[in-house]
């Protein structure tokens, strides 16, 4: 096996590790040298992945090696959005504290606090507004998250919100 084919098992591996939540084999890896930004096929950071399946040690250890929130993959999500759909406010608070920007933008201008308005993920809308998010912010077609809730029958986040923009 040449350097390159070596280089490549370690990243593919870290990226396994960080699917599953593997803190500190992941953490040897980093140590050995894989970039904690490093991105897959897909565009997912080791961050997106660890934030999107719920595991909060691989995340914050990310965070603390200087992981980028803000990172977008080739969908157009970042690690806060996929946070927001899985409906996971500890995931939430661990980005936004490790710099992840409440009102961030992504293709079609949707920010997370839209992603959980339309999937009815009411305990990550309210914190996301508590933390901050606009309920006033609109998407590339003219839409807020009050909005979207409701065309997408998630009434429950619809109700939040539109109480938030009465209160604001």
């Amino acid at each position: 096996m040449n350097v390159e084919q070596k280089a490549r098992t370690l990243v593919r591996t870290a990226f396994e590790h960080a699917r599953a939540g593997k803190w500190l084999p992941l953490e040897a890896l980093l140590d050995a040298g894989v970039p904690s930004n490093v991105m897959n096929e897909n565009g997912d950071s080791l961050l997106m992945l660890a934030a999107y399946h719920g595991h909060h040690d691989a995340a914050r250890g990310l965070l603390e090696r200087g992981a980028d929130p803000s990172l977008v993959n080739d969908r157009g999500q970042t690690p806060l959005a996929g946070a927001a759909f899985k409906g996971d406010v500890r995931m939430v608070d661990l980005l936004v504290a490790g710099g992840a920007d409440v009102d961030q933008r992504m293709p079609g201008d949707k920010t997370a606090l839209m992603f959980a308005a339309m999937f009815d993920r009411v305990d990550v809308v309210r914190r996301l507004v508590a933390l901050g998010a606009s309920t006033s912010a609109r998407d590339a077609g003219g839409v807020t998250a009050a909005e979207l809730a409701a065309t997408m029958g998630a009434a429950s986040a619809a109700k939040v919100l539109t109480q938030e923009a009465v209160f604001h």
